[in-house]
């Protein structure tokens, strides 16, 4: 449904696909920009101390190496010696390779670093016919130094530019940054659609706050990213909190909650609110040289702001919504697929008909209704493709949550009908009350 409706693509797909890639078609466009403009109005404009920032995908490798990454960010990868498939260690679940079912092939588990490594500048040659020319070290040494990662998220960005927000905007503690971008991370095994990927969108927020308040600042994030939850459609009952443990937290990690969500492939993390303490801040000050302290504006002691960040997966909301939203139910003695999904992120907010599309009367009217209703609401479709009943079909199937249709009563009294997509009950309502009515 989501390819046959233009929700969601797989990457590449004429030659063949590209694994952990996936590509957004127009109402998957716009489902997740409604899912971040809701998340922006709900964590960014809503706050007096929030403050955006968009930092690039590519930084110096020394930003990876400073925060841990260059080392640290790995994964326990096995390798079959029949079908030399890579799989990471907790996705086998005993001896027999998943891939060509045969026993006793997964070689001894080994590190595998996620981050893509990519080099910078222009590179002549490969590095290993340089090592047997002593005359251009010189040019493999440029090599090595010019390699760099694309990002495997964006909350380094915001540490880097920690002391510039502290220049330029000079805020109050405590106060927020915030970004929405690309990550990627190479994982060793793709799966689960939309959930685990190559290529993938976060929303991350770093909030920084005095050493003893992170505790306030962390219980007051977790009860924003409940709420949010809530607007976006997915029941509490589908969403968990899991306290994750020491040994399973990251690196920079004091403490983590995940928040878990029901999906049809079990329960699994949807998005995470960590306390990092001041790991980030003092290892870039310490590798950069750069004093990152901050100085309240009461004059006493500077000192390194601690950071609760939540961060939430873009791809794995669209997931999330779109598994909740999806319901089934008979209509007229037939079965009915539809997304149930909240009007704010619905894709299209209204459909407008014309009961017949070989009328020119009513084509007009209802294109005049279309127009006026594209002004106000803006995510307006106009459709008169098939009968009456295909077209609400249609919209059931991608969530539309009302649909207008104008008839030939219309033309007599003004008044069109508007559909529920969820009850499909329809009520007569006079054209200049639509705007206020939907």
């Amino acid at each position: 449904m989501a390819k046959r409706r233009g929700f969601i693509y797989q990457g590449s797909e004429i030659y063949g696909g590209l694994s952990g890639v996936y590509d957004y078609g127009p109402l998957g466009v716009a489902l997740k920009h409604n899912l971040q403009n809701l998340w922006w109005s709900s964590f960014v404009t809503a706050w007096d101390d929030m403050y955006p920032v968009d930092s690039a995908i590519l930084m110096n490798r020394k930003v990876w190496e400073a925060s841990g990454h260059a080392s640290g960010f790995n994964d326990p990868m096995v390798e079959c010696s029949n079908c030399h498939s890579r799989l990471r260690q907790d996705h086998v679940t005993d001896k027999k390779c998943p891939v060509c079912g045969k026993e006793g092939t997964l070689g001894e588990p080994r590190q595998f670093n996620m981050m893509f490594k990519t080099q910078y500048g222009a590179v002549d040659e490969p590095a290993e016919t340089k090592q047997a020319d002593p005359a251009i070290t010189k040019s493999l040494t440029y090599v090595v130094e010019n390699t760099t990662y694309l990002r495997p998220e964006t909350a380094q960005g915001m540490f880097v530019n920690f002391k510039n927000i502290l220049d330029t905007v000079q805020p109050n503690m405590p106060f927020g940054l915030a970004q929405i971008g690309k990550g990627f991370r190479n994982e060793i095994s793709p799966r689960d659609w939309l959930f685990r990927l190559r290529e993938f969108e976060m929303m991350e927020i770093e909030y920084f706050v005095k050493p003893a308040e992170w505790e306030k600042a962390f219980e007051e994030w977790r009860a924003g990213m409940a709420t949010y939850f809530q607007k976006i459609g997915l029941p509490e009952s589908m969403v968990h909190e899991k306290e994750v443990e020491e040994a399973d937290r990251a690196h920079y990690s004091q403490r983590t909650i995940d928040f878990e969500f029901d999906f049809p492939f079990g329960r699994k993390e949807l998005a995470g609110l960590a306390y990092r303490g001041d790991y980030d801040l003092k290892n870039h000050q310490e590798k950069s040289g750069v004093s990152l302290a901050y100085q309240p504006k009461d004059g006493s002691e500077s000192f390194l702001p601690h950071v609760v960040e939540p961060s939430f997966g873009v791809e794995r909301l669209v997931l999330a919504v779109l598994t909740a939203a999806y319901s089934t139910d008979t209509q007229g003695g037939e079965k009915r697929t539809f997304l149930k999904l909240p009007a704010e992120i619905a894709p299209v907010k209204v459909a407008v008909f014309p009961l017949l599309k070989n009328k020119p009367g009513l084509v007009k009217k209802a294109r005049e209704v279309y127009e006026n209703l594209k002004k106000e609401l803006g995510a307006v479709e106009w459709d008169d493709n098939g009968n009456i009943g295909k077209r609400y079909r249609r919209q059931d199937e991608i969530g539309t949550p009302h649909c207008v249709t104008v008839d030939f009563q219309t033309l007599e009294d003004n008044t069109v009908t508007v559909r529920n997509r969820d009850t499909t009950q329809q009520e007569r309502v006079k054209i200049d009350a639509l705007n206020a009515k939907l």
